[in-house]
């Protein structure tokens, strides 16, 4: 009977949970004009109905439009590690050595995202004072990303078991209850298959009206009416241990425990039907009865070692209001614009959640943070420009599920410059940086689902007039993520924790752009 007790006890112990997570980028790359030159907030341009819409309405009378074509392709990689400071000087001190990791018990989680076609769409059309815009784009997100391997947050959970199997094999009772036989050599190990993919996007459709007070002086008004699809699917199967000398799956291991349980149970309930004394008979009869809850309590709690699945849409709507300056003077032009926070919930829509933390029809903050954007263009010569920006995002304004913003240090910066050369009256060339700095604290806002880190980015490309009325862009950019190095403490199942995480990602962009005028 104490044998079945600890049997339903150390499955309990055993059994963990996952965590499932996810996030929203804002793109900036909505013209490539921007990938061959950031800093776009002082120029005028078509592009300029995103970076600077009130610049816009210097262009000339008629219909400006502008259709744009980006290739993306990004991987984000996390070097994981987890440390067990009670077991140090056994081969559990650093669990992720058993499947996969270095010598310093680091593993590497590498996921791959790709956007095969990120399309974009710019429109005005312009009367003397008044002009009016359209705008689409994917505004957030755009594409999906592949953890083939799994990811740290759900390993670590299961790196455990070897560690907690170890320390039950030196206890006689505990031992005998899960049948671990600490005679055989044991050579401490475990397995997982996981996969995730997860897509995101948030499409944009801006509409606006410009107001042009003088040849000096331009107003903006205008929103944005965002959508937000998002799909994550993913499993977790096979959890394997190794158990007496042989690699068990977890759940098959203990469903063949509950079977033993219940043998047990029946041979009891069989040997106290032959009986004749009452006091025997009740013993016989309590000791089944112990063994039946016991085997029902490891029946649930092996489903903590089932495989598991995940499928899972979110959705959600909101408008976010713009407002933008723009005034130009002999060589100078300056623009600017606030894009305001848009405060809104994302919908599961759950086809199957057996994690438990996406049940249907829960509604999640998912704020978009408003956008401060201000910049400068110099003429240094008829034929050269040169340009500066500056961005400033409302993070910490913008809710989002269990007011993770709040981890955040501060809000995000970006500092951008860029030339412009027109070499002939049919070709201008330019190339720009930008730097993003985030505000990420202690790290306690990432996850490795969801994570960004600050960088630098460097773009150059090429703008060539095929015809009187229409212009071909054509640019390339990449961008140098910084590594973020963040440490935490955490108890799984019982046992302190140490964990490593070193986040960092690369990205690559090309496009292809057509700009009409008529």
């Amino acid at each position: 009977m104490k044998k079945t007790k600890i049997i339903a006890l150390a499955v309990a112990v055993l059994a963990g949970s996952e965590a499932w997570a996810g996030g929203l980028l804002t793109n900036t790359n909505q013209n490539i004009a921007f990938n061959r030159n950031f800093a776009r907030e002082g120029t005028i341009g078509i592009d300029g109905v995103y970076s600077n819409p009130a610049g816009v309405a210097f262009l000339g009378k008629g219909l400006h439009m502008s259709f744009n074509i980006q290739n993306v392709y990004q991987t984000r990689v996390i070097n994981s590690g987890i440390t067990i400071p009670s077991l140090n000087g056994t081969p559990f001190y650093q669990p992720f050595k058993m499947n996969g990791g270095d010598e310093n018990g680091v593993k590497r989680f590498k996921g791959k995202a790709s956007v095969p076609i990120l399309p974009s769409v710019q429109a005005a059309y312009n009367y003397d004072k008044w002009g009016f815009q359209f705008g689409f784009a994917l505004i957030g997100g755009g594409g999906k990303c592949t953890f083939n391997n799994g990811l740290g947050s759900f390993e670590r959970q299961i790196s455990m078991i070897p560690a907690l199997l170890y320390q039950y094999s030196q206890d006689a009772t505990m031992a005998t209850a899960l049948g671990i036989d600490a005679s055989k050599p044991n050579m401490p190990g475990y397995g997982v298959s996981s996969y995730i993919n997860g897509q995101q996007y948030v499409f944009g459709t801006q509409l606006g009206v410009t107001y042009k007070v003088n040849e000096h002086l331009s107003l903006y008004a205008g929103a944005r009416f965002n959508y937000i699809y998002n799909t994550y699917e993913g499993n977790i199967v096979g959890i394997s241990a190794n158990i007496n000398g042989n690699s068990e799956n977890v759940y098959n291991y203990l469903s063949g425990r509950v079977n033993s349980l219940n043998t047990m149970a029946a041979a009891y309930k069989a040997q106290a039907g032959t009986v004749t004394d009452p006091a025997t008979k009740a013993q016989l009869e309590g000791a089944a009865k112990m063994l039946e809850q016991g085997a029902e309590k490891v029946n649930t709690a092996k489903e903590q070692f089932a495989d598991k699945y995940l499928d899972c849409t979110q959705r959600g709507w909101g408008i976010t209001p713009i407002i933008g300056i723009d005034y130009k003077t002999g060589k100078w032009n300056f623009g600017a614009r606030l894009e305001f926070t848009n405060h809104l919930n994302i919908e599961n829509d759950t086809k199957r959640d057996d994690t438990g933390l996406f049940a249907d029809g829960v509604n999640t903050p998912n704020d978009l943070p408003g956008i401060f954007a201000a910049g400068g263009q110099y003429s240094v010569l008829p034929n050269v420009r040169v340009m500066a920006s500056y961005h400033y995002y409302f993070d910490k304004n913008a809710k989002m599920a269990n007011d993770k913003q709040k981890l955040l240090s501060g809000n995000t910066q970006e500092y951008l410059a860029g030339a412009e050369w027109d070499i002939t009256k049919d070709l201008t060339i330019s190339a720009g940086g930008q730097r993003t700095q985030y505000r990420l604290g202690k790290g306690g806002y990432l996850s490795d689902m969801s994570f960004v880190t600050s960088s630098y980015s460097v773009g150059f490309g090429a703008k060539f007039k095929v015809a009187k009325n229409a212009s071909v862009n054509v640019a390339y950019f990449w961008t140098d993520y910084q590594h973020f190095n963040k440490e935490s403490e955490a108890e799984i199942r019982g046992i302190t924790v140490k964990n490593t995480d070193d986040f960092t990602r690369t990205n690559k962009v090309f496009g292809v752009g057509l700009d009409i005028d008529l």
